[in-house]
């Protein structure tokens, strides 16, 4: 059985983004509130409004833009990109995830919140409120339904139930663009509100109220009419199982985390952003339920969702599921490669006008559910790096978990996909290949001077891609195309250049690291694309001295998602208390009185009220999920990681730990890896294979490695030491 341990949250919680989060992928809640009102705000992360945003078009042609950026025609250019005719009256710029609202439940006078004990192994929530004694409210929300259970005692009966659509807070907006005002409805056995949507159907907010308990859904129907009765019918039905439903629960949430890797960390505050990381990340990826967004299925009511809450690929997504990998929960991937995939013949239109190839496909940085770009970004647009890192979730999928029908039918095509696409933008110079109009992640924004030759970024998703390529040919008995082969030899891995004496990984050619820049994309070659070979003598002094002038620029222009990547940076290169210590200042900057994960820095909150931001439209608090499931990943990332195809245990932990294990993390070959370190001294490793693999090790002992296979001992010397270990074999490697 899973340990059970209560987390506590104080009261007043007083803004929706510091609740208490409840969630199973689709639906969602955020318990907050003060004094004698407890408020829930409900979310779900499938309801777009799917109008607006862009197509592509002929003139996004790779070569076409080359000619404008070269010319510097920078009106032609925005033409192409944010020049398209405004919304007619009525209409929206880009889709996006819609607001919901809450439900407020009003106490007697003289009650008075205190507190609220989320057990992270169950689900469950507890709030206590006191009034002379204390009282209980008991939260539950279904793994499997689109449903949330709240009970109560009967002293702290709720005297009432008031409804607060988000149409209260946006709805001046949303009748900007067409949409009407909600309808409430109080039945005999339901109450709520339908919320019409001008193109997509309408949603209902139903909840039964009983005599200690209130059930609460979000459905959808093709009318107002046969939302309600859907909602209606779910309550109905889930009244008569509730025991059932609560077991199910409990079940769901065991298997959950007797799945995970356990992990016992000395720094207390890691240790929470663990636990409390991976039961968020239930929450969030559920495979019952629908991809990741930003936000999940946690959506304020107060305004519309900055940046729609919708697909950011060139790394908001990545880092929403890095944690899915070592964490042995692969299957909550499989929703958003099933809707990626979903997309091929969008992607492969993109691939045509962009590149003019009918097998290629092209991924823009920002999209909803159905693929759709979002807006004129034009750098972001372009970003083919995109395209290659969706394809390294699919590759890391098999090489995690080996499904070789995985690989052939959709990561292998999507990966050959994305590398026909930057075939077409490579050219030939002096005998070499190179990438004459690239662009690195958000540096520069929009200008046009966002570009270059030989971006970092990109060098290194050709570089995976090509390896990736190479290597599934192999498991699959393929012939790899030639060309791959010659890119490879004749294409720097990143873009390296003498500045002031010195040789440094640059953004692109002629462009050193001007700033504190939230996007480490010049880095993406050793995190996470792992295409420069720390061992290798060659790169150590370009990797020092970029290292070196990247801590000099400082942290002031990061944002909160950055920093979890920049600690597995340090980690990786040998700062392991700089390491800990960024997800320690992460925490506490970058996180709310109510762990609510944030894409600003905390200390900015009360500037933010007197200073618009137009980047969203609002100068509110901005919760974004990719941080806090970053900073869990780069936890297991300090305990173990793959390089080269080497384990490397503990590079992120630092010397100060005395006392550090963990049990049954998953890493690339479908290893389950297990090692404990006291002191500086690390002992017995033991490695479980679920199919045949060589793995490496880089021994964390001076000497002689012994490895014992069941009843064999092997005795192995070397900084680098390896066994082929057999499907269901367990290896276990201690001090010679």
């Amino acid at each position: 059985m899973a340990e059970k341990i209560i987390d506590t949250w104080y009261f007043p919680l007083p803004r929706t983004h510091t609740g208490i989060l409840l969630g199973n992928g689709l639906l969602g809640a955020m318990v907050w509130g003060g004094d004698n009102i407890l408020k829930v705000t409900l979310g779900r992360a499938d309801l777009w409004d799917h109008r607006g945003g862009i197509d592509w078009t002929e003139k996004m042609n790779y070569f076409h833009l080359r000619r404008l950026l070269e010319a510097g025609d920078e009106q032609n250019l925005r033409q192409i990109f944010e020049g398209h005719e405004p919304p007619s009256s009525g209409q929206p710029r880009r889709p996006t995830v819609l607001p919901v609202g809450r439900l407020e439940l009003h106490f007697p006078d003289g009650f008075r919140l205190r507190t609220g004990h989320l057990d992270t192994h169950s689900g469950h929530l507890t709030v206590l409120a006191e009034n002379g004694q204390t009282c209980r409210l008991e939260f539950d929300l279904a793994m499997k339904e689109v449903l949330l259970l709240v009970t109560w005692t009967s002293r702290l009966k709720p005297v009432e139930i008031v409804r607060v659509p988000a149409w209260e807070f946006v709805g001046e907006y949303l009748r900007s663009i067409s949409f009407t005002e909600p309808e409430m409805f109080s039945t005999a056995s339901v109450s709520g509100w339908v919320q019409p949507r001008p193109a997509d159907p309408p949603y209902c907010v139903a909840y039964q109220k009983g005599q200690n308990c209130l059930l609460v859904t979000i459905s959808t129907g093709a009318t107002g009419r046969k939302a309600v009765t859907r909602a209606a019918t779910l309550l109905a039905a889930c009244r008569k199982r509730l025991e059932a439903l609560c077991k199910e629960n409990k079940r769901w949430w065991s298997n959950y985390w007797e799945s995970l890797p356990k992990v016992s960390l000395p720094n207390e505050r890691l240790q929470f952003l663990y636990r409390y990381g991976l039961y968020k990340f239930a929450g969030l990826t559920n495979p019952a339920g629908v991809p990741a967004t930003l936000q999940g299925p946690w959506i304020e009511e107060y305004q519309m969702p900055p940046w729609s809450s919708d697909y950011h690929f060139n790394i908001n997504v990545q880092m929403c599921y890095w944690p899915a990998y070592q964490a042995n929960r692969l299957q909550h991937l499989l929703p958003l490669f099933r809707m990626v995939w979903s997309w091929r013949e969008q992607l492969r239109q993109n691939a045509r006008l962009f590149a003019g190839i009918n097998d290629g496909y092209v991924l823009p940085h920002a999209v909803d559910d159905r693929g759709k770009c979002m807006g004129g970004f034009w750098t972001g647009t372009i970003d083919h790096g995109c395209t290659a890192w969706v394809g390294k979730m699919m590759y890391d999928y098999y090489l995690y978990g080996g499904e070789k029908e995985f690989l052939a039918e959709i990561a292998y095509p999507f990966m050959e996909g994305a590398m026909k696409v930057f075939t077409v933008m490579l050219e030939k110079r002096g005998g070499g290949w190179y990438l004459p109009v690239s662009v690195s992640p958000e540096y520069r924004g929009a200008a046009m001077n966002a570009w270059g030759a030989n971006s970092s970024f990109q060098l290194a998703c050709i570089h995976w891609l090509i390896e990736a390529l190479q290597n599934s040919c192999r498991a699959m008995g393929k012939n790899p195309d030639p060309l791959w082969l010659d890119i490879q030899q004749h294409l720097p891995r990143a873009c390296v250049q003498q500045v002031h004496g010195q040789k440094k990984i640059m953004v692109w050619e002629g462009t050193d690291l001007e700033e504190s820049h939230r996007h480490h994309s010049h880095w993406a070659g050793l995190v996470p694309f792992d295409v420069i070979d720390l061992n290798d003598p060659g790169w150590k002094e370009i990797v020092n001295n970029t290292y070196d002038w990247w801590w000099r620029q400082g942290m002031g222009l990061w944002s909160g998602w950055c920093i979890p990547w920049a600690a597995m940076i340090h980690g990786r290169a040998g700062s392991p208390e700089i390491a800990e210590a960024l997800i320690e200042y992460w925490q506490r900057l970058y996180t709310n009185e109510g762990h609510g994960t944030l894409h600003d820095a905390v200390v900015y909150k009360r500037s933010l009220k007197d200073r618009p931001d137009s980047r969203i439209g609002t100068n509110r608090e901005v919760m974004q999920m990719d941080a806090g499931m970053a900073a869990t990943a780069a936890i297991l990332d300090f305990l173990v990681h793959t390089r080269r195809g080497i384990h490397y245990l503990f590079s992120g932990a630092p010397s100060t730990w005395r006392e550090v294990s963990f049990k049954k993390i998953r890493t690339e070959g479908a290893f389950l890896v297990s090692a404990w370190r006291s002191g500086q001294q690390a002992g017995e490793i033991e490695v479980s294979s679920e199919r045949s693999g060589l793995f490496r090790l880089a021994t964390p002992w001076p000497e002689k490695t012994t490895v014992r296979l069941g009843r064999r001992k092997i005795s192995l010397k070397g900084k680098i030491v390896e066994v082929l270990l057999r499907p269901g074999e367990t290896a276990r490697f201690s001090p010679g």
